[in-house]
């Protein structure tokens, strides 16, 4: 499926994120029976920390950093987009012997936005897509964007390992973080802005690299010749999840992308961070220069292959006070 953007003035702004407030070592996480691979077969994709919540920390909390900066910068938002990498995250634990249905409910964006007091802002929110959480919430954001003269949607995502498993993956040898992030969508011109989007599904629950690698490659040069982008401009970047390194490796090869413009942001340092990857990344690379294309990448379980095109304004950011 592809979705094309060019005329629709559309764009992403105000990247904001949060990591969970323990860093622990490989070795830590061992220790914890935090980690189900032997540390040397994680420790050779790269990976040496990740962050956790902290005791007293919680899904709420984690969300509340990055959701205070989106609101100081749109006091009244269009609508509030939320997704979710782990579908544990969407609803908090209630009582099951609660007799009303209403009650019962107790959906994360709900109860964020009364923590907040916020109320009357619709909201929607999606996990289907795991870590391609990206691409959900700019396809959703998309479709509720108003005109120019009408505030933003806020896109917000957040995670936290779920009780009683590890913060690794057996097969896929995936070391994740606890973390949340977010941020605007809108009119504005400022930020970057969204020129396209390829999404691939599949219900098969394993896929080979060599095919994710293909796939990608694939996807990426149909969606940059529909949108007439130059791959071989030298201003052209491509982010990608901190999962897969080799993968990524022929991908960039394959494309013909020197080093220096493949993006795998702090995958030593704060391991893959699900949906919030790419918004970490944004929220770095933006040179204030204008112009520049950036190529958004996403891989979730599901499974899904994802890839978004993004122009690079002038401006980072509109003056919240505008």
């Amino acid at each position: 499926m592809m979705l094309l953007y060019p005329d629709a003035d559309i764009f992403l702004w105000g990247f904001s994120y949060q990591l969970g407030k323990t860093c622990r070592d490989l070795s830590e996480l061992k220790q914890l029976g935090l980690l189900c691979n032997d540390i040397e077969a994680i420790a050779k994709l790269g990976y040496r920390n990740n962050f956790g919540i902290a005791a007293g920390e919680t899904l709420l909390s984690l969300a509340a950093g990055p959701f205070t900066t989106l609101l100081a910068r749109c006091r009244n938002p269009r609508a509030l987009v939320v997704h979710h990498s782990y579908a544990e995250n969407t609803s908090l634990v209630t009582d099951a012997s609660e007799a009303g249905f209403m009650s019962r409910v107790q959906y994360f964006p709900a109860i964020l936005m009364r923590e907040f007091g916020l109320d009357n802002i619709p909201y929607v929110g999606s996990f289907a897509s795991g870590c391609a959480g990206l691409l959900s919430l700019l396809m959703t954001a998309a479709t509720l964007c108003g005109s120019t003269r009408e505030e933003p949607v806020i896109c917000l995502t957040a995670d936290i390992k779920p009780p009683g498993t590890t913060y690794d993956a057996l097969r896929e040898k995936i070391l994740t973080s606890d973390c949340s992030s977010g941020f605007l969508l809108g009119r504005e011109s400022c930020g970057y802005q969204l020129l396209g989007i390829s999404y691939y599904s599949t219900t098969r629950m394993i896929v080979p690299l060599v095919e994710i690698v293909k796939k990608s490659v694939q996807m990426i040069r149909a969606l940059a010749k529909e949108l007439e982008i130059d791959l071989g401009s030298g201003r052209v970047v491509l982010h990608y999840p901190n999962i897969f390194p080799a993968a990524w490796d022929m991908v960039s090869q394959y494309l013909q992308i020197p080093r220096q413009q493949h993006i795998l942001d702090g995958l030593p340092e704060r391991a893959h961070c699900l949906s919030s990857d790419a918004v970490i990344s944004l929220s770095k690379l933006h040179d204030g220069r204008g112009g520049r294309v950036h190529i958004v990448l996403n891989f979730g379980s599901g499974l899904h292959l994802g890839v978004c095109i993004l122009r690079e304004e002038e401006n980072e950011s509109r003056d919240p006070s505008a």
